[in-house]
Formats: structure tokens, sequence, C-alpha cells
């Protein structure tokens, strides 16, 4: 969310911001804040007036009484109440109005930085670098349900049963390889200084509108009947969230933290859930890192956080690219993205594994997360990345140590996780 005088003073700016988010749609809400806010601030100096008026007119109803007018004094007692009246319509105006300028401004994007390429959606990001070299071996690679089937470590069949649609269960060498990768995620992230969390996986309302834009929320987001609860679709949410209305020592800054969760998504929109696979599900698990930080160091934690996750994903054999998301492909808290994607050999493409966000202060401002400093209090600017998500990380793991013999090679870097397990072989 912006800060209404930054909005009230350059809405050029935020117009101009819109349209490179191609949003034209959302212009009008420009000039309706601005309207409103002239309004909310003409009311606060006629409140001041009359405030001052009746506390002059009531320090004169003692003097009145005093001197034996009476009379007088009642009279001005009556002009006090009807002040109060006044008063009392007054703050009830300037509630609503200050009620609808907060439901617009969320709706309002955040300023991109500069440096973000201009495009209307996801086909028109900007690939940055690639690390490590995308091979396609000579021997056929399955479909990942088909390679996971013959280790007998999917069953959807069951979890149609159990569940429906975009669930699974994982089985066997499968999912302890699944688990140790989230394990090896975890003692990653503290090994580069980050601060372990399990967060909690339901979060209220007023947590949900602070971390996203309506729409995410509405494409995302499973509500508990009957209760002011979400289930989280990343720990970000609650991990931000633990913040709410504090004021951070301006000297533990920045707060770098790791939080493991499960994650749930209605994965509402085009693409859908994937029926035979586990590339795109209502539940997975997730190993995060989030930032608190000054504003001035936010961009070099930016750049720190996803080469984290750069490095990881090579540490396990995967080579991996960072592309750029453009203006369009931007959620409307977000300031500048980008995305890192694991080769594919069976695709001979790359797909997205994590995603790196700064956000500057919308999160903060929504929260009223501040810290102080020695020139007074300011709301810290929050980032968040994907280290692994699986069972996507899983996928990228099993097809690029595929082996021609059906065979799957464990990374170096999980074998103590896998019992020093170094190759799982099909059942079948």
């Amino acid at each position: 969310m912006l800060d209404i005088k930054f909005l009230r003073e350059n809405q050029n700016i935020v117009k101009e911001n819109i349209k490179k988010k191609f949003q034209d749609e959302k212009l009008e809400l420009v000039d309706k804040v601005v309207l409103m806010d002239k309004q909310v601030r003409e009311l606060k100096v006629k409140g001041d007036e009359l405030r001052s008026l009746r506390k002059k007119k009531s320090d004169n109803i003692g003097l009145l009484y005093k001197d034996g007018k009476k009379e007088e004094a009642e009279k001005l007692k009556q002009e006090v109440v009807e002040i109060n009246s006044q008063l009392t319509t007054m703050e009830k105006d300037e509630s609503e109005l200050n009620t609808k300028i907060r439901e617009i401004m969320l709706k309002i994007p955040n300023i991109i930085d500069s440096s973000v390429p201009i495009g209307r959606d996801d086909s028109e990001n900007v690939e940055l670098e690639r690390f490590g070299e995308p091979l396609v071996p000579d021997y056929e690679i399955p479909y990942h349900a088909d390679i996971l089937e013959r280790f007998n470590g999917l069953d959807k069949e069951a979890s149609g049963r159990t569940s429906g649609n975009g669930f699974y269960f994982l089985v066997g060498d499968i999912a302890r390889l699944h688990s140790a990768m989230l394990a090896y995620a975890r003692d990653f992230m503290i090994s580069k200084g980050f601060t372990y969390c399990i967060p909690p996986f339901m979060i209220r309302s007023d947590v949900v509108t602070g971390v996203m834009s309506f729409k995410e929320m509405d494409a995302m987001m499973y509500k508990i009947e009957g209760e002011d609860l979400y289930l989280i679709g990343t720990s970000e949410h609650s991990m931000i969230g633990r913040f709410k209305d504090q004021i951070v020592k301006e000297a533990s800054l920045p707060i770098t933290l790791t939080s493991y969760s499960p994650c749930f998504r209605k994965e509402v929109g085009a693409h859908g859930i994937e029926e035979r696979g586990v590339y795109r599900v209502h539940q997975f698990e997730k190993q995060e890192m989030v930032v608190l930080c000054k504003p001035e160091d936010s961009m070099t934690w930016y750049k720190k956080m996803y080469e984290f996750t750069v490095e990881f994903f090579r540490s396990l054999d995967v080579p991996v690219r960072t592309l750029e998301c453009c203006s369009g492909d931007l959620a409307d808290l977000k300031v500048k993205s980008c995305d890192v994607e694991a080769w594919s050999p069976r695709q001979k493409k790359y797909f997205e594994v994590g995603s790196c966000s700064t956000l500057g202060d919308a999160q903060a401002r929504r929260l009223g997360i501040r810290t102080k400093g020695e020139d007074g209090t300011y709301f810290v600017h929050t980032l968040n990345n994907t280290v692994v998500a699986s069972p996507r990380g899983l996928i990228a793991v099993i097809e690029n140590n595929y082996q021609k013999d059906g065979s799957i090679l464990v990374p170096k870097v999980l074998q103590p996780y896998m019992g020093g397990l170094e190759v799982i072989t099909p059942n079948n």
C-alpha cells in the first residue's frame, strides 16, 4: 500500500506505474482517492475549528454562571451541544471516508523499481543468467509421474479417493528423497545465518490482506468455514504477519528467517490442476526465506536471496536460470521479482521452482511493521524467496539425476539425509 502523502503529491507517477502494469482500469482509483483525501483534510480543519470554538464557549460558561448570567450560560451550553452534534456527524463522515480510502489504496499497485522490464505478462519476462550445463541425455527420460510410479513412490489413485484431484501420496524412497530435500534446505539456510522457524499454518483475514492483494487472495487462499482463518499459501504469510503492529529494534535489522510449512493453494486460473503429475497441486511443502531490513539494504538482500536458491539447486546437480519478471507479471505489492527455473531434460526447457521478491514497505505499511532510528520511526522493507518447494523441486532432482537403467542418483548433499543411500532403484 502506498503512502497517501506520496500519492497526493505524485499522482502522475502513480498513474504511469499503473499503465506500466497494464491495469488502466485502476487509473480512476487515483482520482477517487485524491478527492476523498481532500474531503478528509477539509473535515479535519473544520473539526479543529469547531473543537477550538467549543473549548472557548465551554470556558465562558463557567464565567457566566459565576457572574450570575444564567440565561447567557444556558444559551452557550446549547451551542456547545450543537457543536458536539456537528462533530459527531463529521467524525463519522471522516471515519467512513478513511475506510473507503484504505479499501481503494489496497487496490492501487506498488511502485515498481525502475529496472523492471516493461511487459504485459510472463511471456515477456527476461532471462538474466544461466548456471550449469543444460544437458539432454541420449536416452529417454519418462514423464515424472511415470518415473515415480516405477518406484511405487506415487499413488494418486488413493489420494483421489481420500482428497480428490490435486493431491497425492508419496511413498518409500521417493517420499524419503522429498523429505531429504526439505531437511537439507533447512540446514542450508541455517548455514547462511538464517534462523529456522515453523509458523502457524492458518492466519486471520487481517494478516492475509496485509501480505497480498485481493486478486491473489481470491485465486489462492482456502478459507476455514465459520472462522476468521485461512490456510496459508506460503509460510511468508505467517512469517511477515508475526511482526504485525510491532516496532522492531533497528539494531536487530536485518532479521533473516527461514521457515518450513505445508502450503495450500486453490490454483484458480488458466493453468489448472495437473491430472497425472505433481507439478501443479493443491498441497505441497516448502522451505522459505524471509528478510526484514532497512530500506537502503533491500536490493542487496534481494540479490543475495535469489543467489542462495541458485546455489542450493546447483548443489543438487540441477542446472538453473534466473528470469526477471516484467511489469505485467508482478503482483500488486511487488517492487521487483525474479524466478529461478530448473532445467527439465525431458521437456528440453526450464520450469519455475522458486520466486524471489522485494515488496518495499508495502507489507510493512499494511501491517504496521516499523522500526525506530535516529531520524524517527519508519516502515521496514520485506522480502521473500523460495529455497525449495516440493514436489516441484523433487521433479527437478529426479529428471536431472535419472539414469539409463531407470535408477536415480542421490545427490551427494542429500545422501546423509537418506541414510547414506547413493542410488535408488525402481521396484518395477
